[in-house]
């Protein structure tokens, strides 16, 4: 997924930003409204991680701003503000979800999953594909019942093509989705990545179109 974090505090910014990272997640950080504004009108996000109290403005009034246009990206809010009225506002104003500084790195990341396994049409975090198991939630993956370690990179990928059966993506779509703006991508990156998971998961798990992208197979 590709993830806009909009959150003025460095320190905090900053482990947001590792933790998604870490999880094989893109992500672009700004610290203002009219930063993030600019962001959304550059790139295609998967969800937006929503801080309240900006320099320039509030959050609340963004986010109505964001589905006022009908821009229906899930978003999460991120903030200090813990009285019951601000979730109820967050909410109503189109948040999918709301947690409370200070939080969890590892519960971000779940809250992270959950939303976007409602957005992708798969609450249920566990699918079978074949021979492979795959637990969303988890973030874990066995094959023939014996599990398969994957890096977070190789997991991002799988997860991206996973969520859009039957759909051929580009190479530079896998690598919007899958890298940051400011992040140095190899030209065969996305090559060596999809080599790797077939070496894991089967040779057919992922189909190629040559010149055209790539798609999920059937192992």
């Amino acid at each position: 997924m590709r993830i806009l974090l909009i959150e003025d505090d460095t320190v905090l910014g900053a482990a947001v930003r590792d933790q998604i990272a870490s999880d094989g997640q893109s992500v672009d950080w700004v610290t203002r409204l009219d930063a993030a504004g600019d962001a959304l009108c550059g790139a295609a996000y998967d969800l937006i991680l929503l801080d309240l109290m900006l320099p320039d403005g509030r959050g609340i009034g963004f986010l109505r701003s964001l589905r006022g246009r009908g821009d229906v990206t899930p978003v999460i809010i991120l903030t200090a503000l813990d009285q019951v009225s601000d979730r109820i506002a967050g909410l109503n104003a189109g948040a999918d979800d709301y947690l409370v500084k200070p939080f969890d790195l590892a519960e971000l990341s779940a809250r992270v999953g959950s939303v976007a396994r409602r957005y992708t049409g798969n609450p249920n975090p566990i699918i079978t594909h074949g021979p492979i198991t795959i637990d969303l939630a988890a973030r874990s993956i066995r094959k023939d019942g014996k599990p398969v370690p994957l890096t977070a990179r190789e997991w991002a990928l799988f997860e991206t093509l996973l969520s859009r059966p039957g759909q051929l993506l580009s190479k530079a779509q896998l690598e919007e989705k899958l890298y940051a703006f400011d992040a140095e991508v190899e030209s065969n990156t996305i090559e060596v990545h999809v080599s790797r998971l077939r070496k894991k998961l089967g040779s057919a798990v992922i189909e190629t179109q040559r010149g055209m992208g790539y798609r999920l197979g059937n192992p």
